[in-house]
């Protein structure tokens, strides 16, 4: 007999950081849909998370808006303990949070370097640094890390970039042997996507990003969060330590 699957999250509780826009807000869409609890942390003063949130709670959604800079050792402590005060624990951890600046490597300054990776890499390793204590307590988790195609294949005037995406994809496979098997620990590594991220890009830059691409087109965000969906879920048990890459042909490993 063939059972309709519903809710593949149901009664799992998430923390998604940068939740409130792009990519993060389209996975925390995707994780509500199938029946999680969400706590959407974004810096300070973003109140896009402020206002997600409250659109999420009329629709009878459990989830609460953290506020954080993933860089501050003491507000990740905060907040997730918020997080923990709110839920009781935190099943599902997504990395999220994340910046891009395109520069000259002759013209990068220290300060660039260092702006990039407290975020997409510090940020990383200090919420996970804080969460998995708690996971650890409940033998079971699963830590989702949003990397970059840009990780594994490199781009000009991106140098700073790459190498902090390329760093979250060495911190999971790391990571992943470390926690086995209680937590799984995956990557997903998307390819060209239309967020606020890339928008406002030159004329032409669309038109030739495409044309490299298989698929002939960029992603959209909400192609992203099935992909989160799927790890976080029961259907991705077997995974660990693995690269998923949505992104239009851009990578083939």
């Amino acid at each position: 007999h063939l059972k309709l699957i519903v809710g593949r999250l149901q009664s799992k509780v998430a923390l998604v950081t940068g939740g409130g826009r792009g990519i993060g807000r389209s996975i925390v869409e995707a994780f509500v849909r199938e029946g999680a609890a969400v706590a959407v942390l974004d810096r300070p003063g973003e109140f896009a998370a402020d206002q997600f949130v409250g659109s999420l709670k009329g629709t009878g959604a459990h989830a609460v808006a953290l506020e954080a800079d993933v860089a501050d050792d003491e507000a990740v402590a905060g907040a997730v303990a918020a997080a923990l005060a709110e839920f009781g624990r935190i099943d599902v951890l997504v990395n999220n949070a994340g910046f891009s600046q395109r520069k000259p490597f002759v013209e990068l300054t220290l300060a660039d370097w260092d702006n990039i990776m407290s975020v997409n890499l510090r940020g990383v390793f200090l919420v996970t640094h804080h969460v998995v204590p708690a996971m650890l307590h409940a033998a079971q988790g699963r830590i989702i890390n949003i990397a970059s195609q840009m990780g594994q294949l490199g781009a000009a005037q991106l140098t700073h970039y790459c190498a902090s995406k390329a760093g979250v994809i060495g911190f999971t496979k790391a990571l992943a042997r470390e926690l086995a098997p209680d937590i799984t620990v995956n990557a997903i590594a998307p390819g060209p996507i239309l967020t606020d991220m890339t928008k406002g890009r030159e004329p032409g830059w669309y038109e030739q990003i495409e044309s490299e691409l298989p698929l002939n087109r960029l992603g959209l965000p909400e192609e992203v969060a099935p992909s989160a969906v799927f790890l976080a879920s029961d259907d991705g048990a077997l995974f660990t330590g693995q690269t998923l890459g949505p992104n239009s042909g851009h990578v083939m490993l």
